[in-house]
C-alpha cells in the first residue's frame, strides 16, 4: 500500500523560479514540466493519482483509484467535446459530445468503470493506464491543439499522486 502522496506545486514553483533544490525522495516524483510551461488553455490537468492503493489487481475499485483531475480556471463553463486525455502511450479517452465543466468546476477522469456525473467521468477501461514509475498526462482541444500536460517520474514507486 502506498501511504505517501506526493505534491510537487512547491518544487514546480521553485523550478519555475529558477532556483533548484533537491528535496530527497520527494523530487523522484515532482513534474517534470514546471507550471509556467503550460499552455494557456481555459481547462487544466490539476492532479494525477497514478498509483492506487493495495495491489494492482485489476478490481474495478482499483482502476477507478487511478485517476487524473481537471479543472476549470474560468467563471463560465467550458464544453469538453471533442477533447482527449492520452498518456505517452497512446491510451485516449474521448470526452462525450455535450459535456462541459461547470465555472471553476473539478472533474476526474477514472481509469475503470462506473456511472458518468458532472464531477466523475469513467473510461471503462480493464486495465491501468497511468505508469506507477512515470508518466505524460496530454490534455487535447477539439482542434488536436495540446491545451495542458503534466508528468511525473516515480522510479522508487513510493509515491501515489502529484499536484500539476
Amino acid at each position: 500500500m502506498r501511504k505517501a502522496v506526493l505534491r510537487g506545486t512547491v518544487l514546480a514553483s521553485a523550478i519555475a523560479a529558477g532556483l533548484l533544490a533537491v528535496a530527497g525522495p520527494a523530487a523522484l516524483a515532482a513534474p517534470i514540466a514546471p507550471a509556467a510551461h503550460r499552455a494557456p488553455s481555459p481547462v487544466v490537468i490539476s492532479e494525477i493519482f497514478y498509483n492506487s492503493p493495495g495491489s494492482d489487481n485489476r478490481s474495478n475499485a482499483s482502476l477507478n483509484a487511478e485517476w487524473v483531475k481537471l479543472q476549470n480556471r474560468t467563471a463560465h463553463p467550458v464544453s469538453l467535446s471533442g477533447w482527449t486525455l492520452r498518456d505517452t502511450s497512446r491510451h485516449v479517452y474521448h470526452f462525450a459530445v455535450g459535456y462541459s465543466l461547470r465555472a471553476h468546476g473539478t472533474v476526474r477522469v477514472h481509469t475503470g468503470s462506473g456511472r458518468d456525473t458532472q464531477r466523475n467521468l469513467f473510461q471503462d477501461r480493464r486495465a491501468y493506464v497511468w505508469n506507477n514509475d512515470g508518466d505524460t498526462a496530454i490534455l487535447r482541444g477539439p482542434a488536436g491543439n495540446v491545451r495542458d500536460r503534466c508528468s511525473y517520474s516515480d522510479r522508487s514507486e513510493r509515491f501515489a499522486s502529484v499536484d500539476c
